[in-house]
């Protein structure tokens, strides 16, 4: 922010527990608490539209329009941030959330109007990227610069607890006990919960009202911000294989309870649930275990065989594996458990686009990490939509796998220096949720 200087916000002596800066230690905790609200659906939305008289088609093309409002805003985000102040621009998220997720369930749910519900709950979508990577503005303002890379971390840890852990588990014991409808209606409580924890508890200098002539240029460098992709021919496609890396994560909860859940296949919806979040738990762990390995194998090559090709195996075991062997959940559990391992592979991904940016654009650099992962939230539906309304489940399953095989061809372009060991002092491996 150009109203506030590193001597006003960072200070010489700020106080950190494991590189976690003390004063957004509420923030951090928040960001949790938040993605556990936003994260339940993700695994049983699709499966409750069906249930409610819709093709699974329609779901599909319900979440990728949702997946629109994640990309613009998370593309936004950032510059909101330094034209806002990052706490405005965070209670603008948390009140677009709550406000569209309440008209999403009374007036397009409960009445069954599919175009209000495919408008709302993309509307929606604006809300989560605004409150969360606002939250990122915070910490590289605060974080003292030595320890910038253990407090992301630390955030993006807090990202994966909710969105990815509990997010998946908690609905596995709720929708017995109060629905579908009624484990909607809890997400905002815990949407409300996270974002007043966030806004009120965590108070720093930089969310002080910026200065207002900034405005312009802050736009202009949000501008920037996407033509780097093809001024940094490298950031580009970089960019694209950090699409290609989260578009099975979002897009396979769109068709696995559907397709888990039939007859023929016979597990549960809590089963499901369950498989589901031992995945994000294990993706958790082996974020850290692949963030060591890749300084020692290399950061592209460990992204091109661990995380492409291993992905590509991955997706077609989460549909072989169950056609073979029916409602085994071991064998289920095990195989979600690959694609999280797999998925944690990617994790380079996040120093390896901002190093590829010429020095004093590191941070649009970032930028580009922000935008390309709420495309994915686009991209990911968009396929198991457009696949399954043309040729079924096994269908999706095999473009995914030609997508991130696609991925490890992309992959030789950024090569170079990455091929080995890190160009640049590696940064915190960011989860595959982030």
């Amino acid at each position: 922010m150009a109203g506030v200087n590193d001597t006003d916000v960072r200070g010489t002596e700020r106080k950190t527990r494991l590189g976690m800066p003390v004063e957004l230690f509420w923030g951090y905790i928040a960001i949790a608490i938040f993605m556990v609200g936003d994260g339940m659906e993700q695994a049983f939305l699709s499966k409750y539209i069906i249930d409610l008289g819709f093709s699974s088609v329609d779901a599909a093309r319900l979440i990728t329009v949702y997946g629109v409002g994640v990309a613009i805003s998370a593309w936004l985000a950032g510059v909101l941030s330094d034209i806002w102040g990052p706490r405005r621009t965070m209670t603008t998220g948390l009140v677009v959330w709550i406000v569209f997720q309440i008209l999403f369930l009374t007036v397009g749910v409960r009445s069954g109007n599919y175009p209000a519900m495919v408008v709302l709950y993309g509307l929606r979508g604006l809300g989560y990227p605004l409150f969360v990577y606002s939250f990122l503005a915070r910490i590289a303002y605060v974080a003292p610069r030595h320890r910038l890379s253990a407090a992301m971390g630390w955030f993006w840890f807090s990202y994966s607890v909710g969105y990815l852990a509990i997010g998946n588990y908690l609905p596995s014991f709720a929708i017995p006990a109060l629905g579908y409808i009624g484990t909607l209606w809890m997400e905002v409580a815990w949407i409300a919960v996270g974002g007043l924890i966030g806004i009120f508890l965590v108070r720093t200098k930089v969310d002080a009202a910026p200065e207002p002539t900034t405005s312009d240029s802050k736009v202009r460098k949000a501008v920037r911000g996407v033509t780097i992709a093809w001024r940094v021919p490298r950031v580009g496609v970089a960019g694209i294989v950090k699409v290609i890396n989260q578009s099975g994560l979002y897009g396979f909860p769109v068709m696995l309870p559907i397709f888990l859940t039939t007859k023929e296949i016979g597990f549960t919806v809590p089963q499901w649930l369950q498989i589901w979040g031992t995945m994000g738990v294990v993706n958790l762990i082996f974020n850290a275990i692949w963030g060591a390995l890749g300084d020692k194998i290399g950061w592209a090559r460990q992204v091109r065989w661990f995380g492409c090709v291993g992905t590509a195996i991955a997706s077609l075991l989460l549909y072989y594996v169950p056609e073979w062997t029916g409602p085994n959940f071991l064998a289920m559990v095990l195989t979600a458990c690959f694609f999280g391992i797999t998925m944690a592979a990617f994790v380079p991904l996040s120093a390896i686009i901002p190093s590829l940016a010429p020095r004093d654009e590191k941070g649009i650099g970032i930028s580009i990490h922000n935008l390309a992962s709420g495309l994915a939230n686009l991209i990911g539906p968009a396929i198991v939509g457009v696949t399954l309304s043309l040729a079924g489940y096994q269908a999706v399953v095999w473009v995914f796998a030609v997508i991130y095989l696609i991925g490890a061809g992309l992959s030789f372009l950024i090569g170079g220096e990455h091929e080995k060991h890190p160009a640049v002092e590696p940064q915190e491996a960011t989860p595959a949720a982030s």
